[in-house]
């Protein structure tokens, strides 16, 4: 039997939002199912809430909502706070990537987060609604 949880894209309004609603999807109230994209990939693999067998689903409900709470202007302010903590090395491409968020171009953390969902659940699925 598989396993739906469901992400209120309604109340998803930034990306610390976003890590609230979709570990409380997964685990319950104060529930973890992630706070950065590696994360959730990690969480993705098993165990962390979701079922040992895999079956399992996710219907994003409200995805609209909550792909402009996680567009390009999330996505920009996010890239910022990165910029701060990033390796000297990898600074160069940060700018890139925030620069080409700031001109509203590129992917958006809404379209990062549902290609790990769609990519790494396993088997996991993704519905968007």
């Amino acid at each position: 039997m598989t396993v739906t949880y469901v992400i209120d894209g309604s109340r998803v309004t930034g990306l610390e939002r976003f890590w609230e609603v979709i570990g409380e999807a997964v685990n319950g109230p104060g529930g973890y199912f992630g706070r950065n994209l590696d994360a959730l990939a990690d969480c993705l693999g098993g165990g962390m809430g979701t079922p040992d067998d895999g079956d399992f689903a996710f219907e994003w409900r409200d995805h609209a909502l909550s792909a402009r709470a996680l567009g390009h202007e999330e996505t920009a302010r996010q890239l910022r706070r990165s910029l701060e903590r990033a390796h000297p090395t990898n600074r160069p491409a940060m700018r890139e990537r925030l620069d080409e968020a700031l001109a509203g171009r590129g992917p958006t953390l809404f379209d990062l987060i549902v290609g790990i969902l769609a990519d790494d659940a396993t088997p996991g699925t993704l519905r968007l609604s």
